[in-house]
């Protein structure tokens, strides 16, 4: 991939992302608010939490995958992008531990999945429909 293309896939990747979390803290807020069982506001937090995981992990291996655009050993590209992913599941891992250690007392559990799993499954997404242009 040239660097035009990777920048491209990344500011699309991480519009999907937010764009997929901010809209699972919105459901989360209004299902929260509606049903009366958890605070609408800690539903959200939980959702944001679990979305903003994602995309921070994201951008995080972004960084290390860029480092390797100009690499042309497909040995080293396989490194680099092993490193990369590796970077992404640590920042995620820490940042969920982070929020479950900081946020205990009113995490929503269900959102923060939600919020977690919506990023993440888009962040897919963005890279399969731009490599199809």
């Amino acid at each position: 991939m040239e660097n035009i293309k990777t920048a491209q896939v990344y500011k699309q990747m991480v519009k999907w992302q937010l764009i997929a979390t901010i809209s699972v803290a919105v459901l989360a807020f209004v299902l929260a608010e509606s049903t009366g069982a958890v605070s609408g506001k800690h539903a959200a937090i939980s959702a944001l939490a679990g979305g903003m995981s994602a995309v921070l992990g994201g951008l995080a291996g972004a960084l290390i995958a860029k480092s390797g655009d100009k690499k042309n050993n497909a040995g080293a590209i396989l490194i680099t992008m092993l490193k990369a992913e590796a970077v992404k599941i640590f920042v995620i891992a820490l940042l969920l531990f982070l929020t479950f250690k900081l946020y205990n007392e009113h995490l929503v559990p269900i959102a923060l999945i939600l919020g977690l799993a919506a990023s993440a499954i888009l962040s897919g997404a963005a890279f399969f429909g731009l490599d199809k242009k």
